[in-house]
């Protein structure tokens, strides 16, 4: 209580509490999940999207190119 009775004497209003709820409304009231939730949501799964599309670029860039000129095996197109 130092604190309070040293902004007490000084004249100083009390410290404002700090607001830790999200006030983000809710996308329907009976369902916890806010509007700020559901573009980070969105935001994260866009971005999962293009992670994945790069996987499957570098995934067949190894298959149809690196593997054959590195011996590991022989495309069945070749043959």
């Amino acid at each position: 209580m130092g604190e309070a009775r040293r902004r007490s004497e000084q004249g100083l209003k009390p410290r404002s509490k700090k607001n830790t709820r999200n006030e983000s409304p809710r996308i329907v009231s009976w369902f916890p999940v806010t509007q700020a939730q559901r573009d980070q949501f969105i935001q994260l799964s866009i971005r999962a999207g293009w992670v994945g599309i790069a996987a499957l670029v570098i995934l067949w860039i190894i298959v149809r190119f690196v593997g054959p000129a590195a011996g590991w095996w022989i495309p069945a197109d070749i043959r």
